[in-house]
């Protein structure tokens, strides 16, 4: 594997859309701004904070002053699950307009996480007795409902990111088929073969309509819980391609690699299976930094 200096000047400038540092209800190994300080080690261009349960850009703007002394920026955005009242147009707007990047659809919430962690089996215990409510974006027929309707046209109007959550292939399909008529061009499918089972006929058509998927460096980590064989990545990213892909850490949990170990060790591996350098920055710099809004870098 090639070392680790190296890699991290491959990595400069990364942007990392998916970091789940805390605070949070999950237990997680270091704040948002300790992520981002880390992140120096690979010259971290920008983050954004995830969380399951709450609006991360109050988080941001809580730490501004820690923040300032940091070199990467980063950014809030909020998942629509029951904690946050679900399909509700109101918290959306408020961290939209107070600087939020990423709007994710329903993740624990959603029928699929469900079905596939039932009393979150896979997941870590809240640090807090906590409620759980399923929330769906489609009616008994099968159409959108209205306040799914209502949030797509403010994340159009703010220029944020939509992304599937972890639903059902078919609800992020119409989904991101009524994003496309809004005009909407900034479409991410998270993980989309962990908890969502998207097909890739399915991928191919989300990505003709402009989204990127977006696939787990934490996965692939042989570190990490998942250990996922990187030839695996490969051949999604040949298939796909690294125009319509971006990659992510997922990592931030308590009992996890910190991201940046996991991003020098899986990028090192694609390096060693023949992906090319400019690909690789593709998916980690300029693709990320594109469905964000940042100014493009030299």
């Amino acid at each position: 594997m090639k070392k680790s200096p190296a890699i991290a000047s491959v990595l400069h400038g990364l942007v990392d859309m998916h970091v789940h540092s805390g605070p949070s209800p999950f237990p997680r190994r270091f704040d948002h701004v300790e992520a981002a300080q880390d992140g120096a080690r690979i010259g971290l261009r920008a983050m954004v904070a995830k969380s399951h349960h709450h609006n991360t850009q109050m988080d941001v703007l809580a730490m501004k002053d820690r923040l300032a002394g940091v070199a990467a920026t980063v950014h809030g955005g909020i998942a629509l699950n029951s904690t946050v009242g679900g399909l509700n147009v109101h918290a959306v707007r408020m961290c939209l307009r107070m600087g939020g990047k990423v709007v994710w659809f329903p993740t624990i919430s959603s029928g699929r996480h469900m079905d596939c962690h039932p009393e979150d089996g896979s997941f870590p215990t809240t640090t807090v007795p906590l409620t759980l409510e399923r929330i769906d974006i489609v009616d008994e027929g099968g159409e959108l409902k209205p306040e799914a309707v209502e949030i797509l046209d403010e994340i159009k109007e703010q220029r944020a990111v939509v992304n599937g959550g972890h639903m059902y292939p078919e609800y992020i399909r119409t989904l991101f088929h009524a994003a496309k008529e809004r005009g909407i061009e900034r479409m991410v499918v998270s993980h989309p073969d962990f908890v969502i089972g998207a097909d890739r006929s399915l991928c191919r058509e989300l990505t003709g309509l402009g989204a990127y998927l977006e696939h787990e460096v934490g996965h692939y980590d042989p570190e990490g819980p998942e250990r996922w064989d990187p030839k695996r990545l490969m051949d999604w990213i040949e298939e796909i391609g690294p125009e319509h892909t971006v990659l992510a850490s997922d990592f931030g949990q308590d009992t996890n690699p910190k991201p940046v170990d996991a991003w020098l060790r899986v990028a090192g591996a694609l390096l060693d299976l023949g992906l090319p350098e400019k690909d690789l920055r593709r998916m980690v710099c300029d693709n990320p930094a594109r469905l964000l809004g940042l100014d493009p870098t030299d």
